[in-house]
């Protein structure tokens, strides 16, 4: 089985395209699906810090500038999950080579179901190449006039390079005035919307654990967002989970989960 491919991609960064990307990545994992994450975004990597891998010796970068083999770079996160993080140094994104990428994903698309690609934000020739090489690419944009300006940059060159985009994910969304409808962002884009996610503060107490917010704090607003666009992309039913029986997970419950995975 030949894995679908999808890049992750928005037109600047703060969108919360690495969070969508990890917590998507892991609900699918937990479906039951063979999911490999591939942080592409050499420059300013944060999919390591999100999934608490920061600190493996050998990454995309050593990858991508030819001293490593991918599947020296490959470790699981929660749910099982695997991840290929990008290091953090200067050092190694002097080094990388982002054409490589499309070998590595040679090398593994046989070997899972789906591959997720974190792509740089931006329009830079860095983020072009996973938007190009990956079969569908997803935007996550913001509710708002700016991100949405940025977004159809990406979907543009997307196109213009061949590559077809599968959707747009509305990322951060508030109840404020302000923010752009999720028909309107439909119509200013001109592709459909995947899934809508809240704003959520347990998203950054997620991030404080280095876990994944459908780990930490699965029933949290956001975190169902992020599992319901997963059972899309699996092309399953999302049926929601009911934690210990319906009662309030303790301080050290929530801890302990956000440690081991999920694990009991």
């Amino acid at each position: 089985m030949t894995a679908v491919v999808y890049t992750i991609a928005s037109g600047k960064g703060g969108t919360g395209k690495t969070t969508a990307t990890a917590n998507i990545g892991t609900a699918l994992a937990a479906l039951g699906k063979r999911v490999v994450i591939l942080d592409a975004d050499i420059g300013m990597a944060n999919l390591g810090l999100v999934m608490g891998l920061e600190k493996r010796p050998v990454t995309l970068h050593e990858v991508l500038s030819g001293t490593a083999r991918i599947e020296d770079a490959i470790y699981e996160g929660p749910a099982g999950v695997m991840v290929a993080p990008c290091g953090i140094s200067l050092k190694g994104f002097q080094s990388s080579n982002p054409e490589r990428l499309k070998d590595v994903m040679g090398r593994l698309v046989d070997q899972f179901e789906i591959m997720l690609i974190d792509a740089p934000a931006g329009i830079s020739k860095d983020a072009v190449i996973p938007m190009a090489i990956a079969d569908e690419v997803i935007l996550v944009v913001n509710p708002e006039l700016s991100s949405m300006a940025d977004g159809l940059k990406t979907k543009i060159l997307t196109e213009m390079v061949g590559g077809r985009v599968k959707g747009a994910i509305v990322n951060r969304a508030g109840m404020e005035k302000v923010d752009i409808p999720k028909q309107k962002v439909a119509e200013l884009l001109n592709t459909r919307i995947i899934g809508v996610v809240p704003e959520d503060p347990n998203v950054r107490r997620a991030a404080a654990f280095k876990t994944p917010l459908v780990i930490n704090a699965p029933r949290s607003p956001a975190a169902v967002a992020f599992k319901k666009i997963a059972a899309n992309l699996a092309g399953t039913e999302f049926k929601e989970d009911i934690e210990n029986n319906g009662k309030k997970e303790s301080f050290v419950e929530k801890l302990a989960r956000s440690l081991f995975g999920g694990r009991k």
